[in-house]
């Protein structure tokens, strides 16, 4: 079930990024992506301390991307990482070539 859940949300050619609401490292992801502007319905954000089964959610990350840390940020079915990866990519300059990419940007 947790498997079915994240594959049916990372599908197509959106930004999705996995969280809990009172993690840093999960504000630090979500406060970078909120810089762009995305074209509608290419970015959500998913609160999974809100899921009966967010245990099984994380292991299914760990299985996926080999963390089970949140936050976990896909681009497509592609994880690029947490919150220091975001960052990190957001400075050099390849979030916005890799959100480009994908045609989620207006």
């Amino acid at each position: 079930m947790a498997q079915q859940f994240v594959e049916s949300q990372i599908k197509g050619d959106k930004v999705v990024l996995f969280m809990k609401p009172t993690c840093s490292f999960c504000i630090l992801a979500k406060d970078v992506l909120s810089k762009y502007k995305f074209k509608e319905g290419h970015l959500e954000f998913i609160d999974i301390s809100k899921q009966k089964d967010m245990g099984c959610i994380q292991d299914y990350f760990l299985e996926k991307t080999g963390a089970r840390t949140v936050p976990r940020v896909f681009i497509g079915e592609e994880c690029i990482g947490g919150g220091s990866d975001v960052d990190g990519l957001d400075r050099s300059g390849k979030l916005q070539e890799m959100l480009g990419a994908i045609g989620a940007l207006q």
